[in-house]
């Protein structure tokens, strides 16, 4: 069978390994913008704390995918949980990294006329300091998913959704039937949802990024 053969017999399943690998990414991407924003929050006006922030996410991002995911198998098995964790873990150094820069250097006289205003911490923060920094904030988010993106496919090893389970199908049985098929499909898959995620951020990135500042 020709792979455009391939494809079309087996689009329900490939629409659905692309719904699960989307998934899969987006809430590993949410939690890890909740979670690295607020870790930068707290962290940036403390040059220690900072750095201990980024070095511990840079730390995370050097375990190996498949190790990270066996340490998550005993206390949460097997399938989507795990997976989740472990996308989130991933997709923190960007996020913080990128946070923490840009509210460490926003620009010194606009937080002093917000202060001048009777603008508190809190006040400035939100109103002022985030919205200043979302450009870089946003950079930050985007290769995070990128990132995810490719590692969600060794999801597969802790039977987790997405593409992966193509590509691990397709190799597990090389030689077979469809088997280059399904590695193919699987690879090509992630790619597609790459390039597709990445014009995403650049519709975003028009849409909440004033003309003047977009570099």
């Amino acid at each position: 069978m020709s792979f455009l053969d391939f494809v079309i017999a087996r689009r329900e399943d490939l629409f659905e390994a692309a719904l699960g690998h989307l998934t899969i990414v987006g809430v590993g991407l949410l939690g890890a913008t909740v979670v690295g924003v607020l870790l930068a929050v707290l962290t940036y006006r403390s040059r220690l704390g900072a750095s201990l922030a980024v070095s511990t996410t840079s730390i995370i991002l050097m375990i190996p995918s498949f190790a990270l995911l066996g340490l998550l198998i005993p206390p949460f098995g097997l399938g989507f949980t795990p997976v989740a964790i472990a996308l989130t873990l991933y997709a923190l150094l960007p996020i913080v990294r990128n946070t923490t820069v840009a509210l460490r250097n926003n620009d010194a006289v606009v937080l002093e006329a917000a202060a001048g205003v009777g603008m508190g911490r809190r006040s400035s923060l939100l109103r002022v300091e985030l919205p200043l920094a979302w450009p870089v904030i946003l950079a930050g988010i985007r290769t995070s998913t990128q990132l995810i993106l490719g590692i969600a496919t060794v999801a597969a090893y802790v039977n987790g959704p997405g593409f992966g389970q193509l590509v691990f199908r397709g190799l597990s049985t090389f030689g077979g039937p469809n088997s280059l098929n399904l590695a193919l499909s699987g690879t090509l898959g992630v790619l597609v949802l790459a390039i597709l995620a990445d014009l995403g951020f650049s519709v975003l990135r028009r849409l909440t990024i004033p003309k003047v500042r977009r570099g």
